[in-house]
C-alpha cells in the first residue's frame, strides 16, 4: 500500500485541509498507517497533480486562506483498483523486539523499562481508540451499528487498532514480568 491510498481513504469522509487531514490521520488512521504532516502535504500535492484529489481555495478573513481537498472520481477509481488487488501480508519490524531477542546477552534493565513504557503507550492508545469507537457509533450498540451503520470502514479499522494496542500492552507487560523474574537483584556493596 502506498501513502496515496491511505490519504484517499481518509478523504472519503469529506473535504479536509492539509491540517485537518493530519489530525484525521493522527486520530483515526494512525492505528494502521503512520505519516508525518509534511508527508501528507506533499502527498496531497502529488494526488492533485495526478487528478486523484481536487482542491479548492477557501478565503478566510481572520485567518490565512486554506485549501480543502476531496477525492475525485479518478481517485475513487484508484481506490477501487487498489481494493481489488491482492493484499500483501503484513510483517513486524520493531526495534524493541530486536532488544528482547538479544536480552540473554545484554542488560535486561533498559529493555524492561522500554517494555513498561511501550505498555503505557499502548494502554493510552487503546483508551483513545475505545473512545473513538463510541463516538463513531453514537448511541447505537456495536451489533446494531455494524449491521446498519452507513459508514463502518473507519469503525472496523479502529477495532483492529484497538485489538493491536491491547495485545501489545498485554505482551509488553508479560515479557517485562518474565524478565524481572529472571533478572537477579543488583548486588549491594
Amino acid at each position: 500500500m502506498a501513502l496515496k491510498h491511505a490519504v484517499l481513504a481518509a478523504l472519503l469522509d469529506g473535504e479536509y485541509s492539509g491540517y485537518q487531514l493530519a489530525k484525521a490521520f493522527d486520530i483515526g488512521v494512525a492505528n494502521f498507517w503512520h505519516a508525518l504532516p509534511q508527508q501528507l502535504y506533499a502527498e496531497l500535492t502529488r494526488l492533485e497533480t495526478e487528478g486523484l484529489v481536487a482542491g479548492r481555495q477557501v478565503v478566510q478573513e481572520t485567518r490565512p486562506n486554506k485549501r480543502l481537498f476531496h477525492v475525485t472520481d479518478a481517485g475513487l477509481a484508484e481506490l477501487e483498483r487498489f481494493a481489488a488487488g491482492s493484499a500483501k501480508p503484513s510483517f513486524i519490524r520493531d526495534d524493541l523486539l530486536v532488544k528482547v531477542q538479544a536480552v540473554d546477552r545484554i542488560d535486561a534493565g533498559p529493555v524492561i523499562e522500554q517494555l513498561d513504557e511501550r505498555a503505557r503507550i499502548a494502554a493510552a492508545k487503546a483508551e483513545v481508540l475505545g473512545k473513538l469507537l463510541v463516538r463513531l457509533r453514537g448511541d447505537r450498540d456495536e451489533a446494531d451499528f455494524l449491521a446498519h451503520g452507513t459508514r463502518i470502514g473507519p469503525y472496523l479499522t479502529c477495532l483492529r487498532g484497538l485489538g493491536f494496542e491491547r495485545e501489545t500492552r498485554e505482551w509488553c507487560e508479560r515479557i517485562a514480568n518474565v524478565l524481572r523474574a529472571r533478572t537477579p537483584a543488583p548486588r549491594r556493596p
